[in-house]
């Protein structure tokens, strides 16, 4: 049993029990959990193992990478815009990014790329990590792709380019690059630890990720190759012939490099990748999310106005990338069966492997869990939904 550090309010001690539930029960090695309401930190955890192959203790500051949870603040900093009256997401992308109308685009609204409308969740040719760590390659290719279904008629989710999507919209409006422009206008004011693009200086702060492979390897799909499939439950099969089938959308969403990116680089961590390679602490991505609804310190950085628009819903139903049921709204999941996040009136966004931000305006809370350890969570990860349960019973 790892032991826990950390404080929590009075009234919160069962999210101190979950959280230390997930690593006697979930398989946690090293994790972080926070929680904010009404502006207000209640709860504060850590525990458990930074790095394996050293031994590092998790500790109050360290850093961890979130994978697609990163994609909620990309999402933020289009709402920002938005509210100032600098983006609108009724207007063509290729008003504000001329190039991207190739291809039969022109018309492609800007809200399709936040609710993974557009068709371009894969490349035409894999690119290298450097290429996407570049920026304009992955860009270029993007703008002059065409669409892989008719723009508008179906969702799929945009695992690595929605980042590039809608972070060049972000770099052509103001001049700075995604993740320069969720420092100065987002995390600097709410003094939230959250990068997209770390600074050297804190990389002995990075928690060693435990990662598994987010497509299937050649061993996985020899081993299914005279599987019959008709054995599985008829609502499994279609993603498991999707995870097996090197050409699907599915696989080719989630390796649109080759190699894959390494999470443990420091050329990763560095680099603006920001639909995948957020790097925070619980803290601040619960402050994050804390800052969406409600003051923190003084500080709120979008309206109730701007999230009723950001929560509208876009997306629903069959996932074409995904092969799933999922929900969105304007950059962020929306409760659905695949995860209620904290019911009605939430939003957030998840991770590969386990970690999740959310924020609920009506229950005013900022939610933030975060680890090391990889884990499938298709159908739900026990270790937030656990999580979860505990911080709505508190309330």
């Amino acid at each position: 049993m790892s032991e826990i550090h950390g404080e929590v309010a009075p009234g919160f001690e069962r999210v101190r029990d979950a959280f230390g539930n997930n690593f006697a029960q979930h398989g946690d090695v090293g994790a972080a959990f926070s929680l904010y309401k009404d502006g207000e930190k209640v709860v504060d955890l850590w525990g458990g193992i930074a790095d394996e192959d050293t031994e590092r203790a998790w500790e109050e500051d360290t850093l961890t990478l979130v994978y697609s949870t990163t994609k909620g603040a990309t999402a933020a900093c289009a709402h920002l815009l938005a509210q100032r009256g600098e983006l609108d997401f009724d207007a063509p992308v290729a008003e504000y990014w001329p190039e991207f109308k190739a291809n039969g685009k022109e018309n492609v609204p800007v809200r399709w790329l936040l609710s993974h409308r557009v068709g371009l969740p894969v490349l035409d040719e894999k690119l290298t990590p450097e290429q996407v760590y570049a920026w304009d390659p992955i860009c270029e290719a993007l703008a002059a792709k065409k669409p892989e279904w008719e723009p508008g008629t179906q969702h799929g989710y945009h695992a690595v380019t929605y980042g590039n999507l809608v972070g060049e919209v972000v770099r052509r409006i103001s001049g700075k690059s995604v993740g320069t422009f969720f420092r100065d206008e987002i995390a600097g004011p709410l003094d939230a630890e959250f990068y997209i693009g770390l600074p050297e200086s804190e990389e002995h702060r990075m928690s060693k990720m435990i990662t598994f492979s987010l497509g299937a390897t050649e061993e996985q799909r020899e081993m299914f190759k005279n599987f019959d499939l008709s054995a599985l439950p008829e609502d499994i099969r279609p993603i498991v012939a999707a995870f097996i089938d090197p050409n699907s959308l599915s696989s080719r969403a989630l390796g649109v490099t080759e190699p894959a990116m390494d999470a443990n680089s420091r050329e990763m961590h560095a680099a603006e990748v920001p639909a995948a390679n957020g790097i925070c602490t619980a803290r601040g991505l619960a402050r994050f999310y804390a800052g969406l609804v409600g003051e923190v310190d003084g500080v709120r950085i979008l309206t109730d106005e701007t999230i009723a628009n950001a929560t509208v819903e876009q997306s629903n139903g069959k996932d074409a990338v995904l092969m799933i049921p999922t929900r969105f709204g304007l950059g962020y999941f929306l409760p659905s069966s695949y995860s209620q996040l904290m019911g009605p009136g939430s939003f957030g966004h998840s991770g590969a492997g386990g970690s999740l931000g959310l924020a609920d305006p009506e229950a005013r809370v900022g939610f933030g869990y975060v680890m090391n350890k990889m884990q499938a969570n298709l159908g739900g990860d026990a270790r937030t939904t656990d999580l979860i349960a505990a911080v709505k019973a508190s309330l």
